[in-house]
């Protein structure tokens, strides 16, 4: 959608979300803003403000069904939804540590990353599709192209929401409703910088913004960036999956249990 006046964001507190809500700010538009800080939340929402926005912000934990359900409909009841976006995301990973995953940082990551994803959208998916226009973009990674070893629950749970989305784009597409992924690479955000290895192409979080909001823009089906590392992520996909995760495998691990 090229003029979104009426967006929805979670996981805005801080990273791509914040930036994509500072990005959209501006005189004639409403911002829905998730997140889980109250304060880097009010920080967000005063910088959207001065650039004219009008902001309204709730404190959300998008694993609650019904209470994200709710938040996504109070909002479209107030300023009908022209783009909901999915961000809220959390990472992790096995640390290095031959036992892989602990089974609740798994279920946690599916949880946020999946579940969170589901519930944020599927309060405004029907009602966009009666309307016959909106957006709906989805929070991936390239890290959706590999089979990670280091970040088992990571990287399938960014693949599922990316699988969904792009055959939900296939599936509405006739409605008039435009459904988009977003698959960035290494961005500079909180749920980076705990990583202790080395992050190629690495990219602000304003740049990231910028580039989305263009996609989004353009209504394209995947927003994937930058190009190097994106080609690096899909390329083992086309190989024989006994090279591929030992390829894969060579790659550091992500750290145990993180937030972002």
């Amino acid at each position: 959608m090229k003029d979104p006046r009426s967006i929805l964001i979670t996981g805005a507190s801080s990273g791509i979300g914040a930036a994509l809500a500072v990005h959209y700010a501006r005189a004639g538009v409403h911002l829905f803003l998730g997140g889980r800080n109250q304060d880097r939340l009010l920080a967000v929402a005063d910088k959207c403000r001065a650039r004219g926005a009008v902001v309204e912000i709730t404190l959300l934990d998008v694993t609650k069904r019904e209470e994200t359900t709710a938040w996504v409909q109070a909002a479209d009841d107030r300023v009908p939804l022209d783009l909901v976006i999915a961000n809220a995301g959390v990472s992790g990973g096995t640390g290095g540590v031959i036992t892989g995953e602990p089974a609740e940082q798994t279920r946690h990551i599916f949880a946020v990353n999946v579940d969170g994803v589901l519930n944020t959208i599927e309060g405004v998916q029907d009602r966009m599709v009666v309307r016959g226009r909106g957006q709906l973009a989805i929070m991936s990674s390239l890290a959706s192209f590999a089979a990670w070893p280091g970040a088992p629950a990571y990287s399938a749970s960014k693949a599922a929401v990316r699988v969904y989305g792009e055959a939900l784009h296939g599936a509405l597409k006739q409605s008039g409703v435009r459904v988009s992924v977003i698959c960035p690479g290494f961005i500079e955000t909180p749920m980076t910088a705990v990583n202790g290895y080395k992050m190629p192409f690495m990219m602000g979080p304003e740049r990231a913004a910028a580039l989305i909001a263009a996609g989004l823009a353009r209504g394209a089906v995947r927003v994937a960036f930058p190009l190097r590392t994106y080609v690096f992520a899909a390329l083992p996909g086309f190989l024989p999956p006994a090279v591929m995760v030992w390829l894969l495998g060579r790659m550091p691990a992500k750290p145990a249990q993180t937030q972002g």
